[in-house]
């Protein structure tokens, strides 16, 4: 019996000491969501284009494939000698198409009457000096293009210019930001998040071949004029 007795106080107290080691209760508490403002700044900068990429191309047709592409390197060759000849570096000349196309000729019934082979060759140029461009068109189209797509005049190094139209839309959002919260009788607080793009797209002009087609040793008129580097960026500021 006393065996028994000991047996059942020793249960008794294990599972004392056991409740006594469980997990003791967890207080939860529950943060306010954090207030915060959201305001979007625009910062835009004016900058003079100071580079040009053309698009200059030679279209020669022959009923014989072989003279059509015979007549089409001549102009083509032409062209290129023109170009470097305004100190066009050879890296800024690059073919950009080269094909050979035959198409059925027809009567008025409808009739094939034979093929006559159209070949075209294109090639891209970036003109680092605009003092030079218009010269440069005129003289490549006495020289043989007969097909010039459009001119596209853009800025080679943006890096300051987009440095600044960052800081001014940081400014502008910044500012915005402390008039809400001066109207509202909140205090500004740390930047949460930001986030931001920039906007920038070359000028492009066309240009048909006849508005080229000047008087002899008259340069076609070109105006780079001006473009507009726009950032946008985005802040989110905690509210104290």
């Amino acid at each position: 019996m006393k065996t028994k007795t000991f047996f059942l106080i020793s249960v008794l107290v294990l599972g004392t000491l056991l409740a006594a080691c469980g997990p003791l209760p967890v207080a939860v508490t529950t943060q306010p969501p954090q207030r915060t403002i959201t305001v979007t700044g625009t910062g835009k900068v004016t900058i003079t284009p100071d580079i040009a990429y053309i698009s200059v191309g030679v279209h020669t047709e022959n009923a014989s494939a072989q003279q059509a592409v015979s007549d089409n390197n001549t102009q083509a060759q032409a062209v290129i000698t023109a170009i470097k000849g305004f100190g066009v570096a050879d890296k800024d000349i690059q073919t950009t198409n080269f094909s050979i196309n035959p198409q059925q000729q027809t009567d008025a019934n409808g009739k094939v009457t034979g093929i006559l082979y159209v070949v075209d060759n294109t090639v891209y140029v970036t003109v680092r000096n605009l003092t030079k461009l218009g010269n440069l068109l005129d003289t490549v189209v006495t020289s043989g293009a007969n097909n010039i797509n459009n001119i596209q005049f853009d800025v080679a190094d943006k890096t300051a210019a987009l440095s600044q139209a960052r800081q001014a839309a940081v400014t502008d959002a910044r500012k915005q930001a402390d008039e809400l919260t001066k109207a509202t009788n909140v205090a500004l607080g740390d930047v949460q998040t930001i986030s931001y793009y920039d906007t920038t797209a070359p000028i492009t002009v066309q240009y048909a071949k006849s508005d080229m087609v000047a008087a002899p040793a008259a340069a076609v008129p070109v105006q780079a004029g001006s473009m507009q580097i726009q950032t946008t960026v985005t802040i989110v500021y905690g509210l104290k």
